[in-house]
């Protein structure tokens, strides 16, 4: 077989393929790590640190209460928690009872939460006390028989800790009375101490996390991620950062909700393997506590979405201080599109360089990436990671293969992805097909093996019979210097049956029209592909971790649809 042409553009010291890969689990890892650093930081929180040695006795003390709780080898736990120390005990305690950790957004409606339930039928929930009663309340509706409830406070620094109590504990919902059969976290702990952990055995082939998908484009489904698959995932990334961090004692941020693909099996797993330092931070969206850790902790690896860094572009703290961020030798970009004028402001406003990241839920983080150190294209997501393989296939006819330079679905195939969609093998059979994950990603590899991104299939907008991809007019849009966000998508036409739509967020201070904005786009674009309406907004719907969310800004739109949206001039 031909050699792939990504290869070519490898940093050196990251290897063409990691196989064969250890028959080993995150808790071996942990349990080595434990060993062989007993005392080398594991955890970092709000000015606390907890040891690897720390978080293997922690974790196994929580197994051993959990199957002595009843959880039983396959049982499904769920995790709503923030990121913090209770966040990765819980989920290494569940993995040592041989059960599997569903993490799941805390904020979820009580109608997203019903669903998330019964589709992982869960009964036992480790929550945020602040969260207990809305979880409380879902037992009837749902498989949930048991809570277990820990305080944010269980784990800060004794001095944080009299504060909250003194003067947040009540106000922001964390005093609570437990109903009949649940517990809280940290009695469980002291309940188990001095417990070596349960003898259940626990294979690299076994069921280790139930991940929802984004749900953008609909209702979320339940991924299924092996134990090996979070390994294999931890090791390429982490071959792939160590061109540029290479030290074990480098700090790696955990700022993305550990609820989710990129920071659960991607940023986190590649810590582990290597033993380093976890910075948790509980609320990415709070900027200025994100930059206070960031200058107290000096981190070197940081990963973020393109929103965050539109945030932190225009934080009073950051333009003050730009220095703020120099510890950090390298900046990854996933989760969502990039667009290059957010990449080069940020760049030159940090000194800073970001690679971006590609991967789905599904995929496990089998992630296509920008080298740390060798080749750029502008526009390109980068190459496949060790072990991952890309292919473009013709999706408008008979799913043949693509020759560089055309567009077509992405199709990924490598060692970790998931198994299936929980109970739904349907579903499953028609996203992986023969090895191969059918992504619902349209772009193309040029010559040299970068792959471009251009849009998801079901996000085309097809004016007048014409296809439009959402993404290629953000980019356009996103270069005027008065726009801060954008988000485009297709919504009903009477005359196009669908026409192009631009929701925009104006920096501040700036002022900007829509036929300012269209002139604008007509410079760079064809006119069916300039948007038909315009609409300023203060702010776009976004996931917890940063995608703007078309599908609600359509939905929006058709809730209100007026005379002013058909005209253009919103």
């Amino acid at each position: 077989m031909a050699e792939k042409p990504w290869l070519r553009h490898y940093d050196k010291g990251v290897p063409h393929s990691l196989k064969p890969y250890p028959a080993k689990t995150l808790i071996d890892f942990l349990r080595e790590s434990s060993k062989s650093y007993p005392d080398g930081p594991a955890l970092l929180f709000k000015g606390a640190s907890f040891s690897y040695g720390e978080l293997e006795r922690m974790s196994n003390e929580f197994a051993s209460a959990l199957v002595s709780s009843g959880i039983r080898k396959g049982d499904r736990v769920a995790l709503l928690l923030p990121n913090s120390p209770q966040m990765i005990i819980a989920e290494f305690g569940i993995w040592k009872a041989g059960a599997i950790a569903v993490p799941i957004n805390p904020i979820y409606t009580d109608y997203e939460l019903v669903h998330a339930f019964n589709a992982s039928g869960v009964e036992t929930a480790i929550v945020l006390t602040s969260f207990y009663n809305k979880v409380n309340g879902l037992k009837g509706r749902t498989p949930l028989k048991r809570i277990i409830a820990s305080n944010i406070k269980e784990y800060l620094p004794p001095l944080i800790r009299v504060l909250f109590t003194l003067f947040k504990e009540k106000k922001e919902g964390h005093k609570i009375t437990l109903a009949s059969g649940d517990v809280m976290f940290q009695s469980m702990i002291a309940a188990n101490a001095g417990s070596a952990g349960p003898a259940v055995s626990v294979t690299p082939d076994d069921p280790a996390i139930f991940l929802f998908s984004g749900g953008t484009t609909g209702k979320p489904k339940c991924a299924v991620g092996r134990h090996h698959a979070m390994v294999m995932s931890g090791m390429q990334l982490s071959k792939w950062f160590g061109v540029v961090s290479d030290d074990r004692l480098d700090i790696i941020m955990l700022n993305m909700p550990l609820f989710h693909v990129y920071a659960q099996v991607g940023i986190m797993t590649a810590g582990l393997v290597r033993s380093s330092p976890l910075a948790l931070v509980p609320n990415p969206r709070d900027i200025g506590d994100l930059l206070q850790t960031i200058k107290k902790l000096r981190p070197a690896v940081f990963a973020g979405v393109p929103t965050l860094f539109n945030a932190l572009a225009v934080h009073p703290m950051l333009l003050k201080d730009p220095t703020m961020l120099k510890s950090i030798k390298l900046i990854v970009s996933g989760a969502s599109a990039l667009h290059m004028d957010t990449k080069k402001r940020f760049e030159e406003l940090t000194g800073g360089q970001i690679i971006e990241a590609y991967g789905l839920t599904e995929s496990m983080v089998a992630a296509v990436l920008t080298p740390a150190l060798g080749p750029r294209k502008d526009g390109s997501v980068g190459i496949p990671a060790p072990d991952v393989e890309i292919r473009i296939i013709n999706h408008l006819g008979q799913g043949e293969d693509l020759p560089a330079g055309h567009v077509g679905e992405v199709l990924m195939h490598a060692p970790q992805l998931m198994d299936c969609y929980w109970g739904n093998p349907a579903e499953t059979a028609d996203m992986i097909r023969d090895g191969w994950l059918y992504t619902g990603d349209l772009g193309y590899l040029d010559e040299d093996g970068f792959l471009f991104i251009v849009d998801r299939m079901k996000d085309i907008i097809k004016p007048g019979g014409f296809q439009v991809w959402p993404r290629e007019v953000e980019e356009v849009i996103a270069k005027h210097p008065a726009v801060l966000e954008i988000g485009v998508a297709g919504v009903p036409d009477d005359y196009q049956v669908e026409a192009v739509k631009a929701w925009v967020v104006l920096r501040e201070g700036f002022e900007l029209a829509a036929d300012e904005l269209k002139a604008h786009c007509r410079k760079e674009l064809t006119a069916y592909k300039v948007p038909k309406h315009v609409e300023f907004r203060t702010a776009l719907p976004k996931s917890l971790v940063g995608k703007v969310l078309r599908r609600v800004l359509v939905e929006e739109h058709k809730a209100g649809l007026g005379e002013e949206d058909k005209n253009g001039t919103k």
